[in-house]
């Protein structure tokens, strides 16, 4: 069912049980207690405007919420010098003739700091996670229930990411690469190896001295000695023990044809 006719019917369904709520008590206690909230000032940017109309039906029906304004686009809410800044912009990624994605830094800048929710009907992780990198706190899908829109909403206004279990392993997975990139100089150091350094590692892992490592890969004593200084350089290590060790520890062994 399309987002906006499952907005309106499910506005449609919450004012008929609260109707039916404040029929059942003489004094609701919602009214109470919302007054002590912070009320959370939210914005829509989204080009289809039964959509638009939609999320305003199912915001304003929050205790704590309240739309300030509405665009269909992007930069007809940067041109806009009256608008106000909200707490939260909802911004559908795909807005016709612009893509929202475009527009996050401006829109961080002009509106800061409110957070950015990334309302989408694109199930594209990638998307996602290149709208995450580019500064949005969150991303919903709009096939998703309006309750969870609702929540989305309340999390980044605290601070909060909003992600989904898929876009949740993506960013993981790429912060787990990005980290071990840059905090695994060891890796470097071994990708300096050549293929025939490769290979004598792995024999003196497996114990072999000079002259056996010479006899099974035909080559000097001489040579493996050149070859086994290149190697100690390249590694930072000092003798043929911290090799073995470093090669047990970095599973260097067993590469050796």
């Amino acid at each position: 069912m399309p987002l906006a006719e499952r907005l309106v019917n499910g506005y449609k369904t919450f004012q008929m049980t609260k109707t039916q709520q404040q029929s059942s008590v003489s004094k609701p206690q919602r009214d109470s207690r919302s007054t002590e909230m912070e009320t959370i000032r939210v914005c829509i940017i989204d080009d289809h405007a039964i959509v638009r109309a939609g999320l305003r039906m199912l915001i304003e029906n929050s205790a704590r919420m309240i739309v300030m304004w509405e665009a269909q686009t992007a930069s007809e809410a940067l041109s806009d010098p009256t608008l106000g800044r909200p707490d939260v912009i909802l911004l559908d990624l795909d807005l016709g003739i612009e893509k929202g994605i475009d527009y996050l830094p401006n829109l961080m800048e002009r509106f800061g700091p409110a957070r950015i929710l990334v309302l989408t009907a694109l199930a594209d992780t990638q998307q996602h996670l290149a709208a995450v990198a580019a500064g949005a706190n969150g991303v919903v899908l709009k096939e998703q229930a309006p309750e969870t829109l609702i929540q989305a909403i309340e999390s980044v206004h605290c601070g909060e990411a909003w992600l989904g279990k898929s876009l949740m392993t993506a960013v993981m997975g790429k912060l787990s690469r990005a980290s071990a990139e840059k905090h695994d100089p060891e890796a470097e150091k071994i990708s300096r190896l050549t293929p025939r350094e490769v290979e004598i590692v792995a024999l003196v892992s497996e114990g072999l001295n000079g002259e056996r490592i010479s006899k099974q890969l035909r080559i000097s004593e001489a040579t493996v000695r050149n070859h086994l200084t290149s190697i100690l350089g390249k590694l930072g290590l000092s003798n043929k023990f911290e090799l073995a060790v470093y090669a047990h520890r970095h599973r260097l062994g067993g590469k050796a044809s």
